[in-house]
């Protein structure tokens, strides 16, 4: 009896959706830390960037089509995915030389 019970909790847990991840990006001296991320390939996730900063950056990502300007001492959520297998690169529009970073998807 106990034997079919962990049997259906096992079958049960494989057959509910997987979590979203969460990830994080800080802005500091106009550079992402860290600059790059790696996500599972084929899973949603949430991107949560905060910018340590005094000025404004524009987090922008063609890859991912993402554009939004997050003021100084503020942060911004983005929900992405699922993504397919590859690197998907970010930039801080204002600050191109220097704010430069990846998620790469396994």
């Amino acid at each position: 009896m106990r034997l079919l019970l962990v049997a259906q909790l096992v079958l049960l847990a494989a057959c509910l959706p997987a979590q979203a991840q969460d990830l994080s990006l800080k802005i500091k001296d106009h550079r992402f830390e860290p600059d790059e991320l790696e996500v599972p390939a084929g899973k949603e996730f949430t991107l949560s960037v905060s910018n340590g900063d005094a000025t404004a950056e524009e987090f922008e990502s063609d890859d991912l089509d993402v554009e939004k300007v997050i003021a100084g001492g503020q942060s911004a959520k983005f929900k992405l995915g699922p993504l397919d297998p590859g690197r998907y690169d970010f930039y801080g529009e204002y600050h191109e030389d220097t704010a430069k970073g990846a998620i790469v998807a396994k």
